[in-house]
């Protein structure tokens, strides 16, 4: 990170807060946060965040999560895992105006299957 200043990215993948291994199979002790702030004092330019119980599920984010993840760190954080719709979203716009780190988001299998428009998904979150 340090050799290449604000431009890696890092992803984290939790389960309940804990940091997922090993391809999604295992589950470590170490809480997100810790890694999130690791990886902050290591010099990455942002964070994706999943929380992998979600991802694919079209349920929508876990925005409480995400929130307060983006509230501890400096670096910003892109939410990632559940959307499935546009009022995903407009929930996800809400929750970053009290949670200003959160600055993107990765929509997945909802573009892929049609549900969701990217003309849509940017107009909802301008």
């Amino acid at each position: 990170c340090r050799a290449f200043p604000g431009r890696v990215v890092a992803g984290i993948d939790a389960r309940a807060g804990r940091v997922a291994t090993e391809g999604w199979a295992e589950v470590s002790d170490m809480e997100a946060t810790e890694l999130a702030l690791r990886m902050q004092d290591a010099g990455v330019a942002a964070i994706i965040f999943t929380e992998i119980s979600r991802d694919g599920m079209l349920s929508g984010l876990d925005l409480d999560q995400t929130s307060a993840l983006a509230n501890t760190l400096s670096v910003p954080v892109i939410a990632s895992g559940g959307v499935g719709t546009l009022d995903h979203l407009v929930a996800l716009r809400e929750a970053a105006t009290a949670a200003p780190g959160i600055s993107g988001v990765i929509v997945g299998r909802a573009l892929y299957d049609g549900r969701i428009d990217v003309r849509d998904a940017l107009r909802v979150l301008r």
